[in-house]
C-alpha cells in the first residue's frame, strides 16, 4: 500500500520531529555548559566523562588529548555549546537538514566511544559498562534514525529555512516510515529482551510490554502501527513522569529525560502518519512468496 501525504501534513510533522530533537540538545548542552563553566562542579563533570564509567573510552581519549592544543575540558565544552546552539537552530528550523545529516553520523560516536567490558569469564575492578554499547546507547542509534528522516523532509512548517531554500519535494513516506518505525522499535526490542543487563533503558515498564510494542512497530501493519504510536508516547510520558526528583534543579530533571522528547515527537510521527507499510510482516510475506512461487513452477 503506497501512502501518499499532502506537503503540508509532511512539513507540519517535519516541525514536530524538529523540535523534538532540538529539545534534546538544547537540554543536553545547557546542562553541561552550565557545570563545565561552574568551577566547583566542572572538575567533576570532566571527570564523569573521562572515567572508567563515562563516555570516552582510552583509544579516543588518547586520539584527542595526546597534544597540548585540546583538553578534556575544552573538548567538552565546545561540544557542549555546539550541542546547545545546533539544538536552537533545529528548533526555529535554521540549516536544519545539514544538521540532520551531521547528527546522523555524529551520534554513532558516542556508541564506539564508551568504555566497555564484555569479555566472558573476565573480572573488571575498575567500574564500567559490562553491556554491549550498543545496547546501551539504542537510544542515540534511534536518534541517529530520526535524524536521517529528518533530513529527508526538509525543515518543515515554520522554518527560517523553508523561506530561502526550497523544500524536499515527492517524499517517500513508506520509505521514511520504515527508518522510523525502525528506529523506534529498535528501542523498544532492546529494552525489552534485555532490560535486565546494566545500563539498559527499561523505562519503567514491564519488560514484554516493551517488546511486544518493539515487534509491533517493525512488523505490524500501518493501522495497527498508529494505534502502537500512541503507546510508544504514554511510554515515554510515563517514564518522564517517573524521573522527576524535586530534589534535582529544573535542568538536571530535564537532562534526565532529554531522548525521551524525540522519541515524542516521534511517536505523534507513527501516530498521524503511521511507518509505512515497506518490510511489514505482510509485506516480507509477499515477497517470500513472489520469490519462491516462480522457482517451484520451474521444477
Amino acid at each position: 500500500m503506497n501512502q501518499n501525504y499532502t506537503p503540508q501534513q509532511l512539513a507540519n510533522m517535519a516541525l514536530v520531529l524538529r523540535i523534538g530533537l532540538g529539545i534534546v540538545f538544547i537540554i543536553g548542552g545547557l546542562s553541561k555548559l552550565s557545570q563545565l563553566l561552574d568551577e566547583s562542579a566542572s572538575d567533576a563533570m570532566v571527570s564523569s566523562y573521562m572515567g572508567s564509567s563515562g563516555y570516552i573510552n582510552q583509544l579516543f581519549q588518547d586520539f584527542f588529548f595526546s597534544n597540548a592544543f585540546i583538553t578534556p575540558w575544552g573538548f567538552l565544552s565546545a561540544l557542549s555549546g555546539f550541542e546547545f546552539v545546533t539544538g536552537i537552530a533545529l528548533v526555529v528550523g535554521f540549516m536544519v537538514r545539514p544538521i540532520a545529516l551531521l547528527y546522523a553520523f555524529l551520534l554513532w560516536t558516542f556508541v564506539i566511544a564508551l568504555p566497555v567490558e564484555t569479555v566472558p569469564g573476565a573480572s573488571v575492578e575498575l567500574k564500567t559498562y559490562t553491556s554491549p554499547a550498543i545496547f546501551v546507547q539504542i537510544r542515540d542509534i534511534a536518534l541517529s534514525g530520526l535524524m536521517f528522516v529528518l533530513f529527508n523532509l526538509g525543515a518543515g512548517y515554520k522554518a527560517i529555512d523553508s523561506r530561502f531554500i526550497p523544500q524536499p519535494k515527492n517524499i517517500d513516506w513508506n520509505s521514511l516510515g520504515l527508518v522510523l518505525r525502525l528506529s523506534v522499535g529498535i528501542v523498544f526490542l532492546v529494552a525489552g529482551f534485555f532490560g535486565q543487563y546494566e545500563k539498559i533503558a527499561t523505562f519503567a515498564t514491564f519488560q514484554p510490554v516493551l517488546a511486544v510494542i518493539g515487534l509491533a512497530l517493525i512488523f505490524a501493519n500501518p493501522t495497527l502501527v498508529k494505534i502502537v504510536g500512541g503507546f510508544v508516547g504514554a511510554v515515554m510520558v510515563w517514564y518522564i513522569f517517573t524521573k522527576l526528583n524535586f530534589d534535582k534543579s529544573i535542568i538536571a530533571n530535564l537532562n534526565g529525560v532529554k531522548r525521551e522528547f524525540a522519541l515524542i515527537a516521534a511517536s505523534y510521527l507513527l501516530v498521524s502518519l503511521g511507518g509505512g507499510s515497506r518490510f511489514n510482516f505482510m509485506d516480507i510475506t509477499n515477497r517470500s512468496k513472489a520469490y519462491l512461487i516462480p522457482t517451484k513452477q520451474k521444477v
